[in-house]
């Protein structure tokens, strides 16, 4: 850029006040533990930088900052002073009510007088004086605020000569040799000097320092202050008593200034230099302008709503989601976190796989939770199911899936965490007549009530049977079914398959393309009663103390990139598997079953094809249901063959009798 003349006056870019969450929590503590009613000022502190150096994050505007060091007169490294009053009101009506015009008078008298006394030539920082008046509303944590930064104004604008970039002025050496004496001098700390050429060597000076300075009369005055303005036609607000200094003071007509603009990795390169005639101030004080505008560009105050970051449930919701909304600024831009946070999710089992999954469920922002337990807590639980602990034991035990939703809530408070206590009915679990048949329908119907109210279904029960009901109702309404289940040093998550408008989730395999199946479809047997006649390493849970933790990130992980994929819960399995090959979405792929194997740390990456005699997904079982209803699935409860005969099994089982089958045991098979 040349020297050119961009316009006949010198433009100003005006304040923009940038206040920190930390400065209002630092007002807040001190007007409840010190201040109380006292409405008189109190001193503050705020701070700027230079234009150049706000352009490493991008431009942004020239700010004057203030944080929870306001109160302790102190400021940032590499930052600038400006001091300033602050007048906080107890009501907002004494805030409506306020003298506005008296109190930037005060503030302007201020000014004058450190400028006509002379006691802003030895403190330049004096130059930059702001007024802060507010009323803060602790209740609701809203603050009402408006800034003023007083600039005397002259009686006729000042003229711009010529505004040049720096080094289109001053030689490379004489560039040097000023930022070398800007940084060690101190000058980059109180913003304003003096500055003499000489031979490619520039030479700095405190303002307090002018009589000595110039060595006699000086044929040209050059200046430099720190320029909070990154804008290229324009130099920032402290120049505006600056200039009003040098002529009030030294009767300075016209100067060069050096707008320094710093840029931590380019020095001083983007700094701009202005040759300037400065008009006269006439009045003692003279008048001044300086009230900051609104969002709305109107002159006014602004309202700060804090809430969400000072009330400790507020703050809390802020807390969980930083981590993801990070992942969204460079990893990954796309990230749904609003889906996933808005999903309802239920827990069928509140045990150690139920109390993994809602932790990490939490973690990924899920605010509505529900589990279904119908056990206690247990003094074996605590050590293996984090969310209970030793007194959850006493008296009996609490109600895990109460226990549980309790537990999730003195975690984070801002979950809507329920429990629900029933049993799920099972196959081959018979039913009397009476009283039982009454309860037992009632379970259903909150089973099914439950399942309509919720987006995605975790099958987390002990046993195998209590899946059945959850998977039929499941695939009969469409619902997204995470399913995780233990051995003793294996594991399987799978999703299961659906019917949604007309379509399944396919796979393409070496044999076609396949519809993916439910955890039931690779049975040729109805599941049954398998909790009679077991030793009591069968009544419970017998695995590696890992691997619930392990299976629970991995379901939870699976919802996740379902929730992530364009075809969502239709979305196919993976062709290719290997960590080499690329995925539908950057959280990578969606498989239809994860069999692990912590004996070898493997896992295994398993397609499914629906079976046509499935117990729990075939077109049979969900029409039936569909039909029948509750009447139905007594039939399931009371006759453990009546879902073989149903399905086709029963025939099959024939045949295979008949075909009186024997297997070759030869290891080569």
């Amino acid at each position: 850029m040349a020297s050119r003349v961009v316009s006949d006056i010198v433009q100003f870019e005006a304040w923009n006040s940038a206040v920190e969450p930390s400065f209002w929590t630092s007002l807040s503590q001190r007007k409840i533990d010190t201040l109380r009613l006292d409405d008189s000022f109190i001193d503050i502190e705020g701070y700027y930088h230079t234009g150049a150096f706000q352009q490493v994050y991008q431009r942004l505007p020239a700010r004057l900052c203030l944080g929870s060091s306001a109160f302790d007169q102190t400021h940032p490294p590499h930052s600038f002073k400006a001091v300033g009053m602050l007048k906080n009101t107890n009501t907002a009506e004494e805030f409506k009510a306020l003298d506005k015009a008296a109190l930037f008078s005060e503030c302007v008298g201020q000014l004058w007088e450190d400028i006509t006394s002379g006691k802003a030539i030895n403190e330049p920082h004096l130059l930059n004086r702001f007024l802060l008046i507010s009323f803060a509303d602790l209740k609701k944590y809203k603050f009402t605020y408006w800034f003023a930064f007083p600039a005397l104004q002259p009686g006729a604008p000042h003229k711009l000569n010529k505004l040049s970039r720096i080094d289109d002025v001053y030689s490379r050496e004489e560039i040097s040799s000023l930022y070398d004496n800007y940084k060690s001098s101190g000058f980059g700390e109180n913003g304003f000097f003096l500055a003499k050429f000489r031979a490619n060597r520039v030479t700095l000076g405190k303002l307090s320092e002018w009589d000595n300075f110039w060595d006699g009369v000086p044929t040209t005055v050059s200046v430099g202050f720190s320029d909070p303005s990154g804008l290229p036609d324009a130099v920032g607000w402290p120049l505006r008593n600056f200039v009003a200094l040098l002529a009030l003071k030294w009767n300075v007509h016209r100067v060069a200034v050096i707008c320094v603009r710093e840029d931590l990795n380019k020095g001083i390169a983007g700094s701009i230099v202005l040759d300037m005639s400065i008009s006269q101030f006439s009045g003692t004080p003279p008048k001044a302008v300086g009230w900051e505008k609104n969002a709305a560009e109107k002159l006014g105050p602004r309202v700060s709503d804090l809430a969400p970051l000072m009330d400790p449930t507020q703050l809390a919701n802020t807390a969980v989601d930083l981590n993801l909304k990070l992942m969204r600024w460079r990893i990954m831009p796309e990230l749904k976190l609003e889906k996933i946070a808005s999903t309802k999710c239920l827990l069928l089992g509140a045990g150690t796989l139920g109390s993994f999954v809602s932790r990490i469920l939490l973690s990924w922002g899920v605010r509505n939770i529900t589990f279904v337990d119908n056990g206690v807590v247990s003094f074996s639980n605590p050590v293996r199911q984090p969310l209970y602990n030793f007194e959850d034991c006493l008296g009996g035990g609490k109600n895990k899936a109460e226990a549980a939703a309790e537990s999730l809530k003195r975690i984070f408070p801002g979950v809507n965490a329920t429990g629900c206590s029933f049993t799920i009915p099972m196959p081959g679990h018979a039913i009397a007549d009476g009283p039982l048949q009454v309860r037992v329908e009632e379970d259903v119907k909150n089973l099914e009530r439950l399942i309509e109210e919720h987006d995605a279904i975790f099958l987390l029960t002990d046993s195998r049977e209590s899946r059945w009901l959850p998977t039929v109702i499941a695939y009969s309404r469409c619902k997204i079914v995470i399913n995780a289940a233990l051995g003793f040093d294996t594991y399987l998550v799978m999703r299961h398959g659906v019917l949604m408008d007309g379509r399944t989730p396919e796979a393409r395999t070496n044999v076609g393309d396949v519809k993916l199946g439910c955890y039931y479809c690779n049975d040729v047997v109805a599941p049954g009663d398998s909790l009679k006649d077991r030793t009591l390493d069968q009544q419970c849970t017998v695995t590696r103390p890992g691997i619930a933790a392990i299976a629970s990130s991995i379901a939870v992980e699976l919802l996740v990139n379902i929730l992530n994929h364009p075809d969502g819960i239709l979305a196919a399995p993976p062709v290719d598997s290997s960590p080499s090959s690329s995925t539908p979405i950057p959280l990578g792929v969606v498989p239809h079953q994860v069999r692990g194997f912590l004996t070898h740390f493997s896992n295994l990456l398993v397609v499914g094809q629906q079976y046509d005699k499935c117990t729990a997904c075939s077109a049979k079982v969900v029409d039936e249901y569909n039909k029948s209803g509750f009447s139905f699935l007594l039939n399931v409860f009371n006759d453990s063959s009546y879902l073989e005969r149903l399905v086709g099994l029963s025939d099959l089982h024939r045949e295979a009798d008949l075909a009186d089958v024997e297997w070759d045991d030869d290891d080569d098979l």
